[in-house]
């Protein structure tokens, strides 16, 4: 079982998260414009958009964005982000109920978040929200195996992971696009990644909703065992973390 609600997972990690995780490549844009007919017009709504990492590529985009976030923490560091930004309209509010008006809304997206919604409620509401004919659009960077450094750090989170293998099995739910049911999706996947120094590393870990927090009896020797593997795989002071950028998109309608 989850030890944390899933709102408040992130709560001591807002730091952490602003800094060190990924953001999402800009090629994504193209990909809903092509194939959801996302253009600088369309109001979209980025549900859980914590931080506003991908929401501000929305913003960039143009778009006219309600971000969706239950976490006050996140939710204010997602303001301070986005402060520049005159189209970005912050709500509090749920995937299961956003406050959002009926049919008024163009595109959803959620951005590594759809494994914490309740996804019955979810569906239904943002069938609610949508105008007739609107896409969900749900995105993951997916950390990728393959390299020693990757396997070692996988090892590493799956050692002192709190949670790890039940925030996994949430994740291996929804992939293949499982959330859309009998609804039919699509699936894009891009290349991502990110060069990072020892303290980006440490930060990257510590932002991970099943990464023991200082103070922690676990926290120490994990972060020991980091920089051994840090130091073991690093190239000028770097190393690489890459990702698979997975993009699902379908209509709910």
């Amino acid at each position: 079982m989850l030890k944390v609600e899933p709102t408040q997972r992130f709560s001591a990690r807002v730091e952490n998260y602003v800094r060190f995780r990924p953001s999402y490549p800009r090629e994504v844009i193209d990909v809903l414009g092509k194939e959801c007919g996302l253009n600088p017009s369309s109001v979209v709504a980025d549900i859980a958009s914590g931080t506003g990492l991908f929401t501000r590529l929305l913003l960039q985009n143009g778009n006219r964005v309600y971000g969706v976030e239950p976490n006050e923490k996140m939710r204010s560091a997602g303001e301070e982000y986005l402060a520049g930004y005159s189209d970005f309209v912050s709500v509090s509010g749920t995937a299961e109920a956003t406050t959002l008006a009926s049919s008024s809304i163009d595109l959803i997206t959620c951005a590594q978040a759809a494994h914490w919604f309740d996804r019955e409620k979810a569906v239904r509401e943002f069938q609610r929200i949508l105008k007739p004919g609107g896409y969900l659009v749900l995105i993951w960077n997916d950390r990728k195996t393959g390299s020693l450094f990757a396997e070692k750090y996988e090892n590493l989170v799956v050692k002192y992971g709190t949670d790890y293998s039940e925030v996994q099995r949430l994740g291996r739910a929804i992939d293949g696009g499982e959330f859309f049911g009998q609804l039919t999706c699509q699936k894009r996947t891009l290349p991502n990644y990110q060069d990072l120094g020892y303290e980006a590393l440490d930060g990257r870990l510590l932002s991970s909703s099943y990464a023991p927090q200082p103070g922690e009896p676990e926290c120490e020797p994990m972060l020991d065992e980091l920089r051994q593997i840090f130091d073991e795989h690093q190239a000028g002071g770097l190393v690489r973390m890459e990702y698979d950028t997975s993009i699902y998109f379908g209509k709910l309608s």
